[in-house]
């Protein structure tokens, strides 16, 4: 059932790989995955008891290609699944990344919340993901790396907006 207040855009992966071109963010560089993660903040404070590590103030994570820019970073260790959540507040908040095939990805918003263990990034507020030139923002994208499903939201009164950027000759020659 339609319900007007919410709008989502649900796009399946044969649209994502041919008209968003999105569908290479399952491939990001698999050679991060092995590289070191780097934090550098002006501040940083833990809660020990709920570990929970936060990093305050001009935060810069880095992992291979991998760039995050925020205000505030917390790193949120699960007990039970032995993961970690990675929550990034700015404004906005950026997350950058080169894909294994040398095409760069960047996802900015005021919240991104990585969480490795289920293969999902979800940013929120102002949320914007841009691939070579072309881009899908709405107040609220989770895109899962695993399966390659995106989900859009907007605001009740506000509507989500895609720009596709056509192929450049070059481009279409080649393929």
């Amino acid at each position: 059932m339609y319900k007007p207040f919410i709008k989502k855009l649900h796009l399946s992966t044969a649209i994502i790989a041919s008209s968003l071109m999105f569908a290479p963010l399952a491939n990001a560089s698999k050679a991060d995955l092995s590289q070191e993660i780097v934090i550098t903040a002006e501040r940083q404070a833990g809660d020990l008891k709920n570990k929970i590590a936060s990093y305050l103030d001009d935060v810069v994570i880095t992992q291979g290609s991998l760039v995050i820019h925020a205000d505030l970073v917390q790193v949120i260790e699960h007990d039970a699944t032995d993961s970690k959540t990675y929550l990034a507040k700015g404004k906005p908040a950026t997350f950058e990344q080169l894909l294994d095939d040398g095409t760069p990805i960047k996802l900015e918003a005021n919240e991104i919340t990585y969480e490795p263990l289920t293969h999902t990034i979800t940013i929120s507020g102002g949320a914007k993901l841009s691939q070579e030139g072309s881009e899908v923002s709405g107040d609220k994208i989770v895109y899962n790396t695993l399966t390659e499903q995106l989900e859009a939201q907007s605001k009740p009164t506000e509507r989500i907006t895609t720009i596709l950027k056509p192929k450049s000759k070059d481009k279409a020659n080649k393929e």
